[in-house]
């Protein structure tokens, strides 16, 4: 009786995880896997699915940073005697914690021994010290790209963001996923093409913050795991639609049937219901996210490794024509003017 009691009290669980479990538009592969399947049934044929094509990973981090110049260290251990500033911020490098730095760190140091040098200079009367400094200065300034490259492609944190083992991009999200990613790119950006031009006195202060947020997101992979999914199950469903184009009629003499009536209805209830908004989401945070993303990139084009390069311009770039993102513009495309043709067979285009 006992054990009874607990089935019924636990039966309404398990009924609503099963009926959710079952529904195939709450997650992104079930619902493309079942739009293909829709697309098939209504137009009476069988579905044909296309392999996922993995999108290629970010490299891995010894492919990504960049070997950091040092100062000979003859002329750090001269600077660290000196009695001005510069003496406590070699003095910092030269320390064992130092000699660990991580990338952001060393940005942080590479910034500070630059103005520290040069407010040495008017201070000094030895001309061969001065001369040591405006080498020392010239040197750190030509490797700064080189910090701010490892500063920001070259950090740990950045793998977590751009993983492709946390799925796809979420179906109906609370809020906006992407948001805090965004500002935290954006700012990035203005504060690296700050540096780059020389303006030292930017602050990094809020960096670390970046990167601990790049550690615990990952959504700039599911947005490419979903831009490579919605491509592949789209020219999917295409190629079915083209296969009754180019065959049998839907409609004959332009008039609606039962048939026709059939594939409207699913276009609507699920194309423009479920399918369209996916693609207006991910198309919305692609443009938060991996525009300023790949700004990031982009401005550093003069230092970025040849791996890195290639990754760039398959996934980050925008407008790379073998880009998953072109792909997928271009699938979207098809998808609509198939449907276009299909339903005009009827007198039903849509936006007619």
């Amino acid at each position: 009786m006992a054990e009874s009691g607990w089935i019924r009290m636990l039966w309404p669980c398990l009924a609503l995880a099963i009926l959710s479990g079952c529904n195939p538009f709450s997650e992104a592969r079930p619902m493309m896997d079942e739009y293909v399947e829709r697309v098939a049934r209504v137009l009476e044929t069988d579905p044909q699915y296309s392999d996922l094509r993995s999108p290629p990973q970010l490299p891995r981090r010894r492919d990504r940073v960049l070997p950091m110049p040092e100062l000979d260290m003859g002329m750090l251990d001269f600077l660290s005697l000196y009695g001005c500033e510069l003496q406590f911020v070699v003095g910092e490098k030269n320390s064992v914690m130092g000699k660990v730095m991580q990338p952001l760190n060393r940005l942080r140091y590479e910034v500070r021994f630059v103005e520290a040098a040069r407010d040495c200079v008017p201070e000094t009367e030895d001309e061969e010290l001065v001369k040591v400094l405006e080498e020392a200065i010239d040197s750190k300034r030509e490797s700064l790209p080189i910090a701010v490259w490892n500063a920001t492609w070259g950090v740990e944190e950045v793998e977590t963001l751009f993983t492709l083992a946390k799925g796809y991009y979420p179906v109906a999200p609370e809020g906006n996923p992407v948001a805090d990613l965004a500002r935290d790119a954006e700012r990035m950006n203005e504060a690296m093409s700050s540096l780059l031009a020389g303006q030292l006195e930017v602050s990094l202060d809020f960096a670390g913050g970046v990167h601990q947020r790049w550690q615990a997101e990952y959504r700039a992979g599911q947005l490419i795991n979903s831009a490579g999914l919605l491509t592949t199950r789209l020219d999917d469903a295409t190629a079915l639609l083209q296969q009754r184009i180019e065959g049998r009629p839907l409609c004959l003499d332009g008039k609606p049937n039962n048939q026709s009536d059939i594939v409207q209805s699913m276009f609507f209830s699920v194309y423009i219901e479920k399918i369209q908004p996916y693609m207006s989401a991910v198309r919305r945070a692609r443009v938060a996210l991996m525009d300023p993303l790949e700004t990031l990139a982009s401005q550093q084009r003069g230092v970025m490794p040849p791996a890195f390069a290639a990754w760039y311009e398959e996934v980050l770039a925008q407008d790379a024509e073998g880009g998953v993102w072109q792909q997928l513009d271009r699938a979207m495309a098809r998808h609509t003017q198939s449907w276009q043709a299909l339903l005009e067979q009827c007198g039903m285009r849509p936006g007619a």
